[in-house]
């Protein structure tokens, strides 16, 4: 028998609406009490980038656009006025981070990726301070490569076997050493080392063969502790220049795990449930498979087959005293058998089938022990949708399952989560499902042209309208490539809607989010639904809701640059105590403050870039100097692992030959016509007599430009800066505390600031990064009477984001805080101008890239741009949104020919 529920739909009232038609002392009421608290004070926020493409050489710059939306409505965000964005390295290493202002909760910027970064695989994460509350599992994260033509030599192709024995992986990685024009490198030396999560289990000598290959063989004998990391090889091409190689190991293994989700969370004997499956390669990736399903009698009770990416499911009724096994099937004719979760004795579970015509279908079952046990009690179903309550009912137990069926277009766009409450109010059964994308922005691109030829000027109309046809005031970002050079596959693409409706609501790796939301068809919506099933839900949990278990909000939305801090004396506050700000190097300004009766100050509302540096003064109402301070910063934000490792690319060169072939053709044509010189860093090229690598430099000459250079690492040991310069540079002597280059004062300059000689042996040797002195005439000129006497350039570390330090002299701090990024202009030649020196050739990737296309009242917009040298199809991607959360979209090409 089938009762129908109590429902309302709350559409509009959500929470706060629904709260007026549930009676006091009703338990219904004090979860949504709690969950509009949660709502109230848990405003989350999502994060997308969009870039110009999805694969980089050095050389290149990184174009993006930030969009930071409430993750509730996907409206621009007020919650938060600066994006963090990281460039992390495949070692999980941060290379740069970059402090973006956002204005209406857009932002824009670029990484630069010079000569001195490594090819390989490369991290873009980005996150506001406010996200910090929520953990690293809800920033943007996506995973870019990054090749290298300029410098490059060597190209490597991998192929890994495996084979096991016992609980050791035995591991045959096969090398091939080719250059760019394909050529191998023949009876080469090579050594290498075997990483697994940065610990070192092999190392070893070869010579590649007649084709350039060279066969590695390792074991991992510890898999439950690591499985992937890295090869490094060194290849010796000449007799002075050796190649060093990182060669990503993504598993030691190529087995498969298959698991198992039953609908709505259990199986229950006496229900016939749909049990969905996943199979995933120790490498994160999907695996075909088939197979079927048996009784502990050995009787078929059902068969399979994935349908996409290792995704698919079955049915049955799991029967009283059965239990049940999977026997899988794999595309090398193997077979494994695993254990199908337990059925329960007596329960109710949830099935949801969203993809009837234009409905969603919702129903609720028990076995007829459960139901007898429940008789009279009252069940709840919710559906919400980003923290906004779509749909409630409530029902009792007349027969052994109730349902309804409910329009589709009471469903936003995304993923709605459906639960089942049992009496007690607490979740029983659970099912999320997947609502394409609706009420989307109508994007309309018209070139002025049918057909463009090479360095000619292409113009762009942009009209925009809403869900409704009204003109949208909106912010949009475009980027344009010559689709020959950067060929994509759609499927693998992060775009404004796989991200803010997909990946950034459900927990876990993704594999080309894209295929679900771009030509959308049937068997799509039933493969995402697949997808629904065998991933979960992240934004919250309805069991902490209930027991009020929520966030801790230890970081604050971010406003305003400030610098802020707490003056002592003897670990006594002082009051009224001055505090004096300037800046040392970037831009110069000064500002002075006065402490509280507790000691604190706040400076706030200041502005300033990210090359600025500070150092900071106080004094006690008296003018005394002895004091402490204390700086409030926010600590680093860790580096976790990669959620995203099974995009990392083992190939990373070979599988961009053609883009890095056109890199370099345009690089030496730079060479050729003087654009760029030679004087670049080799990168992973060895040479020997290299000056010791100097970043965060204050040198004038240039970083490293000095008569001697030590590092950290030659101050590991030292206690004192005498220990440090003594002896180690010919003409430096310490006299008294004072160091003397050749019978003079030297200067002492600490992170750019002048300070006065005596003021050396205040420094902790082990905050120091660098020291260069300067000491012939060549260095010394640029500082002119200054650099009379010689000049030691004192750089302190730097490597962490607000990195201060107080070690040096009372009563005085150095800062040095992550400033404002302002991001370069993408340049574009104009072939109208008679002066441009046209005989260079235009091999540009990238055509065209504007973060900042504002709609007029009109929903207009207008772009020019010229075209380069390239010829076949120009992509063009628009993507952005409107005010009220509208998304959009839009993907066009055009032909360009050669010019006749």
């Amino acid at each position: 028998m089938r009762t129908k529920f109590y429902s309302i739909i709350f559409l509009a009232l959500g929470a706060f609406g629904l709260l007026s038609f549930v009676q006091d002392g009703d338990p219904l009421k004090q979860l949504i009490l709690n969950f509009q608290k949660f709502t109230t004070e848990n405003i989350q926020e999502k994060v997308y980038l969009h870039t110009d493409k999805p694969y980089y050489a050095i050389g290149d710059d990184i174009w993006f656009k930030a969009y930071v939306v409430d993750a509730q409505t996907l409206t621009p965000s007020p919650q938060s006025n600066f994006l963090y964005v990281d460039l992390i390295n495949g070692r999980d290493s941060i290379k740069k981070t970059l402090k973006i202002p956002l204005v209406a909760g857009f932002g824009s910027g670029n990484f630069e990726l010079k000569d001195s970064l490594r090819e390989g695989n490369y991290r873009l994460r980005a996150y506001t301070t406010w996200m910090r509350n929520y953990g690293e599992e809800y920033y943007f994260d996506r995973t870019l490569k990054v090749g290298n033509a300029w410098t490059n030599q060597v190209i490597t192709q991998t192929q890994y076997q495996f084979q096991k024995e016992g609980n050791n992986e035995n591991v045959t990685a096969t090398i091939n050493y080719k250059n760019l024009d394909g050529f191998p490198y023949a009876n080469k030396p090579v050594s290498y080392n075997i990483e697994l999560d940065f610990r070192s289990i092999a190392k070893g000598n070869g010579v590649t063969d007649a084709n350039g290959n060279l066969v590695i063989h390792f074991i991992n004998d510890k898999p439950f502790l690591a499985k992937s990391g890295r090869i490094t090889t060194t290849i010796k091409i000449g007799e002075n220049t050796a190649v060093n190689k990182y060669i990503p190991i993504r598993s030691t293994s190529n087995g498969v795990n298959v698991q198992f989700f039953p609908e709505g969370g259990d199986l229950i004997k006496d229900i016939r449930s749909r049990v969905a499956f996943k199979a995933v390669g120790d490498d994160g990736l999907g695996k075909e498979i088939s197979g079927y399903v048996t009784d502990n009698n050995g009787k078929k009770v059902a068969q399979f087959t994935s349908q996409h990416l290792g995704m698919g499911y079955f049915a049955f009724t799991p029967e009283a005293n059965k239990n049940y096994q999977a026997v899988v099937q794999f595309n090398d004719g193997s077979e494994k058998t695993f254990k199908l979760p337990d059925a329960k004795a007596e329960g109710a579970t949830l099935s949801v089938n969203p993809n009837l015509k234009d409905s969603v279908g919702i129903k609720v079952y028990a076995n007829p022990a459960y139901e007898q046990k429940n008789l009279d009690k009252e069940f709840v179903v919710i559906a919400q949708n980003s923290g906004n309550i779509l749909y409630t009912a409530k029902s009792k137990f007349k027969g052994l399952s109730f349902g309804t069926v409910l329009p589709k277009s009471r469903f936003p766009q995304g993923i709605t989560q459906i639960t089942l409450f049992g009496p007690n109010m607490l979740p029983i059964a659970e099912r999320l499902i997947f609502i394409e994308p609706k009420d989307t922005l109508n994007i309309q691109i018209k070139p002025n042209q049918n057909k463009y030829t090479t360095r000619s000027k292409t113009k762009l109309d942009i009209d925009i309208k809403d869900p409704e046809g009204k003109p949208v005031l909106g912010s949009f970002s475009m980027a344009v490539i010559d689709e020959n050079k950067v060929p994509m596959n759609e499927d693998k693409e992060s775009t404004i809607f796989s991200n803010l409706l997909l990946t950034s609501d459900i927990k876990g790796y993704i594999e080309n989010p894209n295929y679900y939301l771009h030509d959308i068809t049937p068997k799509k919506l039933e493969d995402v639904d697949i997808l629904m099933m065998t991933q979960g839900w992240r934004r919250f949990s309805w069991r902490n809701i209930y027991y009020k278990n929520f966030p801790v909000l230890v970081f604050k939305p971010e406003k305003t640059l400030n610098v802020s801090g707490r003056v002592t004396e003897k670990n006594k506050p002082v009051s009224n105590g001055s505090v004096t700000l300037f800046s040392s190097v970037g831009q110069q300004f000064i500002v002075q403050t006065k402490t509280d009766e507790n000691g604190y100050f706040k400076i706030d509302s200041l502005y300033y870039n990210d090359s600025t540096k500070f150092v900071i003064q106080a004094r006690t109402a008296t003018g005394r100097k002895n004091v402490d301070i204390e700086l409030n910063r926010l600590p680093p934000q860790i580096v976790t692992k990669n959620i995203n490792a099974p995009d990392l690319d083992v190939n990373i060169n070979e599988s961009m030959q053609a883009y890095l072939k056109n890199s370099k053709t345009q690089y030496e044509a730079w060479l050729k016509n003087g654009i760029v010189n030679r004087s670049i860093l080799l990168g992973e090229v060895r040479v020997t007599d290299t000056k010791p690598l100097v970043e965060n430099s204050s040198n004038l000459n240039g970083a490293g430009f000095a008569d001697r250079v030590l590092t950290a690492k030659d101050l590991q040991y030292a206690t004192t800066m005498y220990q440090v310069l003594q002896g180690r540079v010919a003409g430096l002597q310490i006299i008294n505390g004072i160091a003397y280059i050749r019978g003079q004062v030297a200067q002492i300059i600490l992170d750019g600031m002048y300070v006065d000689p005596n003021f050396l042996f205040s420094i902790n040797p082990q905050d120091v990064e660098s020291v260069e002195i300067l000491k012939s005439i060549g260095y010394t000129a640029i500082y002119g009477g200054r650099g009379g006497g010689g000049v030691i350039i004192i750089n302190t570390k730097r490597g962490q984001a607000n990195y201060n330090r107080n070690d040096y002299a009372p009563g005085i701090i150095t800062y040095n805080p992550i400033g404002l990024y302002k991001t370069k202009d993408f340049y574009v030649p104009n072939y109208d101008d008679p002066k441009l020196n046209t005989e260079v050739p235009d091999l540009r990737t990238t055509i065209y890239w504007n973060p900042k296309i504002i709609t007029d009242a009109t929903g207009h917009a207008q772009v020019q741009f010229f075209n380069a040298d390239g010829t076949g199809n120009y992509k063009i991607v628009l993507e952005g949104m409107d005010l009220n959360g509208h998304l959009g979209r839009k993907v066009i090409r055009y032909q360009v020919n050669a010019a006749q």
